[in-house]
């Protein structure tokens, strides 16, 4: 895919002859069906009228998002593109472009869990503010929480590790330079979990790509992120008396607020910053027989092992652990740690789908007879390659130009937050402070679980919605300002809203750059950000 604006300059733009008077941008768009592209063919191309898209029928509701939103999307031009970097590929592509009021910019879509599925939501969301856009299912159909497609299928895995974003990211500039006459002028790559992932590996593997990029609760470690699942997933279900129902989940949450949460000068229901929460879980265990309100040995002893995050024959951490404070809500440690039942949970399903299908190919993989050390060396020598983006040398991304912007919420019940830290740490570590600072900003967010939601202010402009005009509202305005006007971000701002409709703001809170955290001044609402100022976190 390398050659791919050279192909389209060199006289593969559309077949298009010499007129007059330029064609519509309805016929220029309908032209893009000739488009010719390396190792990629346009399956369909067409302009859809205002408020005229529907999404397709099956895909997962997240993905689809709020149906009205749709009314909403101007017109724009609809490119799909299948490309075939190899004999088993098949990466679906979708490039949306306004037909007018195009702001000039691009910016791309990614992924969650096994990806599988285009974000049609996040498409409509920003090609409705003027950008061009495209997103991928990254070479496979189905769920994001399914890897069978992965036995087998090497390429797919390639696919799916990094080639697909890259080829996706190579076929839109170009369907972007064929429409318009004209390239971006500034590209953007934008998303979490997986997503997150997606970003740092082109930081780090195409760091000509993106001038900006927005890397959410980054899966960046996959091979060990879930080798820590199925450690997690040993250390809570082998002994059956070690597991730990959600029904307990509110007497931890309540121990841990009890501890913690007036670390940063206010009980509020949030704890600032985890990372010097000092909760001992064994001050919940059962003194009177076993109840809701407590926990058992063997629980206790698992619960350590889910905060202590595992580690190797030598001593070595595999992965950190979780932090205290995202036990408890809807999207906490319910439906990702402890499952409805033993065996039951999210990171499990990961594991499984992982190991299963990408490692061992090997359907019938049992977790419960796997050797953790054993399963982490295998995970490395097979896939690392393909999926950890785990490579702290960003100095030709920092050199071309580029800018990062790291996030991560303290209660994210999927990904360890400090794993962020750990990546952040590991870049100083390489290029140094200074160097750093120039290109790169982390972001700790508390009290909010995997990629948003939670007991604390989570939106801050991360999802492509908010206040465009206010780079403190939003991360991706800051970020843009970053690149294009070397403004670097200092604080932002995030907001908690009422689920009604009419979005009350019941919160906002501040969000310093890493290693700076939040703390209450003392006086002041502590529902309003101002109470609160950015300090030097304590040793």
């Amino acid at each position: 895919m390398g050659n791919v604006l050279a192909a389209v300059m060199a006289g593969a733009l559309l077949g298009a002859r010499a007129q007059s008077t330029a064609p519509s941008q309805t016929d220029a768009c309908a032209r893009l069906a000739q488009l010719a592209l390396p190792q990629a063919k346009v399956a369909s191309a067409g302009t859809v009228a205002a408020g005229g898209f529907t999404p397709p029928a099956g895909l997962s509701p997240w993905l689809i998002g709020d149906p009205a939103l749709y009314k909403s999307v101007p017109s724009f031009c609809r490119v799909v593109v299948e490309a075939t970097p190899s004999a088993d590929s098949s990466i679906a592509i979708e490039v949306w472009m306004p037909v007018t009021a195009w702001n000039g910019r691009f910016r791309a879509q990614g992924n969650g869990g096994f990806a599988g599925e285009i974000h049609f939501g996040a498409l409509g969301s920003t090609v409705r503010q003027g950008y061009a856009t495209a997103a991928t299912n990254t070479g496979h159909s189905g769920s994001g929480l399914d890897a069978s497609w992965a036995l087998g299928h090497p390429e797919k895995v390639t696919d799916f590790g990094f080639r697909g974003i890259h080829t996706m990211t190579e076929v839109a500039k170009a369907t972007i330079k064929a429409f318009y006459g004209r390239g971006p002028q500034q590209s953007y790559f934008a998303s979490c979990s997986n997503g997150g992932r997606q970003a740092l590996m082109e930081a780090q593997r195409f760091p000509g790509d993106y001038d900006g990029i927005l890397a959410g609760a980054p899966a960046n470690y996959w091979t060990r992120l879930f080798t820590k699942a199925l450690a997690d997933s040993q250390a809570t279900t082998l002994d059956p008396g070690a597991y730990i129902p959600a029904r307990k989940l509110p007497a931890i949450a309540k121990a841990v607020s009890g501890a913690c949460d007036a670390g940063d000068g206010v009980a509020d229901g949030v704890v600032g910053d985890p990372s010097r929460c000092l909760f001992d879980p064994g001050t919940l265990t059962c003194k009177e027989g076993d109840s809701d309100a407590c926990l058992t040995t063997p629980q206790v002893t698992a619960l350590r092992a889910l905060y202590a995050g595992p580690r190797d024959s030598r001593g070595e951490r595999i992965f950190p652990g979780y932090v205290p404070g995202g036990e408890e809500g809807d999207g906490g440690w319910g439906p990702w740690i402890t499952g409805s039942a033993p065996g039951n949970s999210l990171m499990l399903v990961f594991a499984l789908g992982y190991f299963s299908n990408m490692v061992y190919e090997k359907a019938d993989w049992d977790y419960r007879t796997a050797n953790v050390e054993q399963a982490l060396a295998a995970a490395v020598e097979k896939t690392a390659h393909k999926v950890d983006a785990a490579d702290p040398n960003l100095h030709a991304f920092k050199e071309r130009g580029g800018k990062l912007i790291v996030y991560h919420g303290w209660n994210d019940p999927a990904i360890s937050a400090s794993s962020a830290i750990e990546y952040y740490d590991s870049v100083v570590g390489r290029l140094g402070r200074q160097e750093t600072d120039s290109f790169l900003r982390l972001y700790m967010v508390p009290g909010m679980q995997h990629c948003g939601g939670g007991p604390g202010p989570s939106s801050f402009g991360q999802d492509g919605e908010g206040v465009p005009a206010d780079p403190r509202g939003n991360v991706l305005t800051a970020l843009e300002q970053w690149v294009e006007k070397g403004t670097a971000p200092t604080t932002l701002v995030a907001t908690k809203y009422a689920s009604d409709p009419k979005k009350e703001v019941l919160a906002t809170r501040p969000l310093c750059p890493h290693p700076h955290v939040a703390r209450y001044k003392g006086e002041g609402d502590p529902n309003d950000a101002a109470s609160f100022a950015c300090a030097p976190a304590s040793p």
